[in-house]
């Protein structure tokens, strides 16, 4: 039986070499706790998903998420996506896809694989997966949101007024006229202080990218709404499969198609608008 100390000094001796109080310390001594390279794993929308600490953060394997919760999308629906919501992707080293493939979450032929954060992968899974439900805010609610295209522009997004894509609930702080998210990048208001900045690679989406909280540091519950509102009808569809008939006759057609491409591209496009 272990006996109990009698000292004050004795008992922080003894606290501080006691195996067990050591593992309570370090269970909560919060991230700083997370090793390196150290790997585990972690449950997104029932399905376990190997985590890896890089820079002090757990993150997910995007290519493990693809291949399993997102398996129904293609790559460039979940690229255009992630981009789409701000998601950075940070790539692994060759010794954390080694310790990826030895986990099983990446293939013995695999050559690289971004990493994601947990709340990252949460988002990019919720515009796929979940319900096209607002978050949960005060009444009269109002994000004051800025822009730097053309001239730039600064608004007030009310997401109450947020009911669909085309949805016009930006209201203007110079003219007090309301615009949807994606033509309010193209409204600008010459100022003083402005600077003309022509918008790079603008359409239906790129609202997203260009549209940005006025406030340097918001807090972290704004700041989450805030993405949760950029999640919203995000656009991307499930991949469309060929009719049967055009399935069943591919391979008969092949041979044609290498010497008139055009022109079978051209069939298959009319045969497409029939069904429809």
């Amino acid at each position: 039986m272990e006996s109990m100390p009698g000292h004050l000094g004795d008992a922080g001796r003894d606290a501080s070499s006691s195996p067990s109080l050591k593992q309570d310390a370090q269970s909560f001594s919060g991230p700083n706790s997370l090793k390196p390279n150290q790997v585990s794993e972690t449950s997104l929308y029932g399905v376990p998903i190997v985590c890896l600490v890089i820079d002090g953060k757990e993150r997910l394997c995007l290519a493990q998420i693809s291949n399993t919760l997102l398996k129904n999308y293609s790559y460039n629906e979940i690229h255009n996506r992630r981009v789409a919501l701000g998601i950075t992707c940070v790539q692994c080293t060759p010794v954390q896809l080694e310790l990826l493939r030895r986990a099983g979450a990446m293939p013995i032929s695999s050559r690289r694989c971004g990493m994601i954060t947990k709340r990252e992968a949460e988002r990019l899974c919720k515009s796929f997966l979940g319900a096209h439900s607002p978050p949960k805010l005060p009444e009269n609610f109002a994000f004051d949101v800025s822009h730097e295209c053309a001239w730039g522009c600064r608004g007030s997004f009310i997401p109450a007024r947020y009911n669909s894509s085309r949805a016009k609930c930006i209201k203007c702080s110079f003219c007090n006229m309301y615009f949807s998210p994606n033509k309010f990048i193209f409204h600008s208001h010459r100022t003083p202080e402005s600077k003309y900045l022509q918008p790079d690679a603008a359409n239906f989406n790129s609202w997203r990218r260009h549209l940005k909280l006025t406030e340097k540091k918001p807090s972290e519950d704004i700041n989450h709404a805030w993405e949760d509102v950029k999640a919203m009808f995000n656009g991307g569809s499930r991949k469309r499969t060929l009719p049967m008939i055009l399935q069943e006759s591919a391979f008969l057609i092949s041979p044609v198609t290498r010497m008139f491409p055009k022109t079978i591209q051209l069939l298959t496009s009319r045969f497409s608008l029939k069904c429809k």
